[in-house]
């Protein structure tokens, strides 16, 4: 017998039904929202504080590596290193993983702790309950063991309180 293997349809359609599907969707859609924020950090309070010490455009800071760096004809000559603008996209990228990290992670990895902490202490308060259960099981079978002992002679040897011997 041969099995039948999905067709593509229905292989794509368990795919989009997957979870971590949508969840990766809306993650995308709230991470280009919020890019826009970051950018709108960096340009509004960043670069007026970088401003404050040279330009406000980090991308005009640059290094000549091979001298002349000029524009000529519309283009350069030598070779420039623009670390203005690795500087800027790296300070957009921590101050987007600092806002991801404060405002997001830690506040869901305390409240997963505190949550599973509540887990613990009722399981505990649960497994304290059964076995004080267990106790009062096991003392009220011994006493009726007893009781049976007393009226019926009891098992070789053994005597209930109150047998007279």
């Amino acid at each position: 017998m041969s099995e039948k293997k999905p067709s593509l349809l229905e292989g794509f359609k368990a795919f989009l039904m997957r979870g971590n599907v949508i969840d990766l969707a809306v993650a995308v859609v709230i991470g280009a929202a919020f890019t826009n924020i970051v950018n709108a950090v960096v340009k509004g309070v960043i670069n007026p504080l970088v401003g404050a010490f040279g330009t406000k455009n980090l991308d005009s800071y640059s290094s000549c590596l091979k001298a002349p760096c000029r524009v000529v004809d519309g283009e350069m000559q030598g070779i420039q290193i623009m670390w203005g603008s690795v500087l800027g996209a790296t300070l957009q990228f921590l101050i987007t993983a600092a806002v991801v990290y404060f405002l997001m992670v830690l506040p869901m990895a305390k409240y997963l702790a505190r949550r599973e902490a509540q887990r613990k202490a009722k399981e505990g308060v649960q497994e304290t309950l059964e076995v004080t259960e267990l106790e009062v099981l096991k003392e009220i079978r011994d006493a009726l063991v007893a009781q049976r002992g007393g009226e019926a002679g009891g098992p070789a040897g053994a005597s209930a309180p109150g047998d007279r011997g």
